[in-house]
């Protein structure tokens, strides 16, 4: 049974958390325990549960009635397995939404039916987007609160369609809904008789998701492992997640920065011996003769070799308090390979607010840019566009530590 990992984004008080409340309960993946728990919540026997706080955990959040950091859940049906990123709705968590969005392959963006497409419909449809997700599910929550208007649901959905040209989502599905209610979520409302599709679980469970072994092949070492005891003396492996494609026991490969070419003689995957192995799964890789290899080394098939470069252009989405700034030094972490790095240039900043690219001299918290970075050491990597798992990178400060920014290589 495969995964689907997905994210949920939209305004505060559109009912994201709500979604998701409605999505476990009226599925029945909600444990016992905590459906006590939120019994108990009730000021009285008659009232609904808050669905919202199945989600919403931080105490600040219950309080406040919005959701600040990226809350996950998990929970599956007969035809497949989820995992829920539900992210802060306010602009000042926007960072928050790029964590969670940076590890879905599918986002549902919520709009409220009574208010229609908004700028932070745009940032997260944008955000979404930047962060290489290609298929988007447009709920149009609150459909209640307006008649179960056919008309207000075809508006915003030609509103939201005529911004499709500046995204590059493969498919957006339109949905009327009411997580609050239940239409549509789970089983279809009889409210929407001029609704033809189908209810947001149905389309989860069944949605297509392209997966990364048709991409060109991908491996760094995360760890290298030497046992040195009596029992494995001679033992070598180079253990790691495989990025993208597919390696094969025999396959000629090149290892970076090295550049020294060798051949795959073992593949190891849960300690037992396998002749392939592909994207997604946890390998450890032998080769034919000892080789000087270190942790964030790359291993890729010959023919099939990444960029090579140490001037780069890449989107960025700013997440620090302390604004951008030119000519400092950022240690830029590329999976389990760092760098250091300058930025040189500011070259365009993306205006969610108009839609369009402006001219920038800095940017903030929250910000989407295209810049120009140069590194102290040539760097592997791909496009973002032609493969998101090697295409990206985050920036590091140096002086505190703390993540600056997300990455996307162009």
């Amino acid at each position: 049974m495969n995964t689907l990992k997905f994210i949920t984004a939209g305004n505060v008080d559109d009912g994201k958390s709500t979604l998701i409340g409605r999505l476990l309960y009226d599925s029945n993946s909600i444990h016992t325990d905590q459906l006590g728990v939120l019994e108990k919540r009730k000021s009285n026997s008659d009232d609904e549960i808050d669905l919202s706080l199945i989600t919403d955990g931080l105490r600040a959040e219950r309080e406040q009635g919005i959701t600040i950091d990226v809350a996950y859940k998990y929970f599956s049906t007969a035809k497949r397995k989820f995992i829920i990123a539900d992210a802060p709705g306010h602009e000042q968590y926007t960072r928050n939404m790029i964590t969670g969005a940076s590890n879905s392959e599918l986002i549902i963006i919520l709009v409220d039916a009574r208010k229609g497409v908004t700028t932070q419909t745009k940032r997260h449809a944008s955000i979404g987007s930047l962060m290489g997700i290609k298929k988007a599910i447009v709920v149009v929550n609150k459909i209640d609160l307006v008649g179960y208007s056919e008309d207000t649901f075809l508006a915003i959905k030609k509103e939201f369609e005529s911004l499709q040209s500046q995204l590059n989502y493969d498919e957006v599905i339109f949905i009327p809904a009411s997580a609050l209610v239940g239409d549509n979520i789970v089983d279809k409302s009889s409210k929407t008789p001029w609704y033809n599709g189908n209810t947001l679980l149905n389309v989860l469970e069944n949605i297509t998701i392209d997966n990364n072994t048709d991409l060109t092949a991908r491996f760094q070492v995360q760890w290298v492992i030497r046992p040195k005891d009596e029992e494995n003396h001679d033992y070598r492996g180079y253990a790691g997640q495989i990025l993208s494609g597919v390696y094969n026991v025999g396959d000629e490969v090149k290892i970076l920065p090295s550049n020294i070419i060798s051949k795959i003689s073992k593949i190891e995957r849960n300690l037992v011996e396998v002749k392939k192995a592909e994207a997604g799964e946890n390998i450890v890789l032998h080769f034919e003769n000892d080789i000087d290899i270190s942790r964030g080394d790359t291993i890729v098939k010959i023919n099939e070799e990444p960029i090579n470069s140490n001037d780069l252009k890449a989107w960025v989405c700013w997440l620090d308090s302390n604004a951008l700034q030119q000519g400092k030094t950022y240690l830029l972490q590329h999976r389990f390979h760092s760098v250091r790095t300058k930025i040189k240039t500011i070259d365009q900043q993306w205006d969610i607010n108009n839609w369009e690219f402006i001219s920038s001299d800095e940017i903030k918290l929250n910000d989407i840019a295209q810049i120009g970075l140069k590194t102290n050491q040539p760097l592997f990597f791909d496009l973002f566009e032609e493969n998101t798992t090697t295409g990206n990178a985050i920036l590091i400060d140096e002086t505190t530590n703390n993540t600056v920014a997300a990455l996307m290589f162009i």
